[in-house]
């Protein structure tokens, strides 16, 4: 477990029965944000963000749903509409607007980012097209394969930083498939590849770097 000097805060939300969400707080004053799925994971970096001399990055992490299936029907537009639609909504107004009222931030597009690996990553893909007023960046490691790029791509598309690794060729093809598709609408794009199964090692050490990219150091 990495050294983290800031703090976590977990709140439960009106959503589905009750919804937490976790959310890193950095120890200096933010200077980027970033929006994640997995959120009872992905909060948990803030340490690696720390080593690496990112930017004072606060991540507001949505917690998961256990059931698996339940889980990709919310993160994944394909298998259940009306279920991805209402997370949708939970997580890009319901959660931005009670970060920014909880916290006292303001959120520029700029400086903001969604971010999930595999089924997640679906999701910070399906969220980043649909609304780019609201994460300038979008970060990505490993897709599933719900997803796919659409035959006509939004007229603005964010930036975008895609992972995945070598020994997970179905993850690798989709993330690639995705690096392509969002290069010719014109999107400023980031692809790499490491040699990696599908597990959270590569993750974490790739979300440093997505946020430097993104935001600089």
């Amino acid at each position: 477990m990495s050294f983290i000097a800031g703090k976590r805060v977990t709140e439960t939300l009106e959503y589905d029965g009750g919804r937490q969400v976790t959310v890193y707080i950095p120890p200096d004053p933010p200077q980027a944000f970033v929006f994640a799925g997995d959120g009872q994971l992905i909060s948990q970096w803030g340490g690696v963000l720390e080593e690496a001399g990112a930017p004072p990055t606060m991540i507001i992490g949505v917690h998961r749903l256990a059931d698996e299936t339940l889980r990709l029907h919310e993160y994944s537009p394909g298998f259940s509409p009306e279920r991805f639609a209402a997370h949708e909504k939970f997580f890009v107004e319901d959660v931005h607007a009670w970060a920014r009222s909880r916290f006292e931030v303001a959120l520029p597009a700029d400086r903001t980012a969604v971010f999930g690996v595999s089924a997640g990553g679906e999701l910070s893909l399906a969220v980043g097209l649909r609304h780019p007023d609201l994460f300038g960046a979008i970060f990505c490691a490993s897709p599933g394969g719900g997803y796919q790029p659409p035959d006509v791509m939004p007229g603005s598309v964010s930036r975008a930083y895609l992972v995945a690794g070598t020994q997970e060729p179905f993850f690798l093809d989709n993330a690639s498939r995705w690096a392509a598709a969002l290069r010719e609408s014109g999107a400023d794009v980031e692809m790499r590849e490491r040699v990696a199964a599908h597990d959270d090692r590569m993750w974490r050490a790739e979300f440093p770097l997505m946020v430097a990219w993104a935001f600089g150091r």
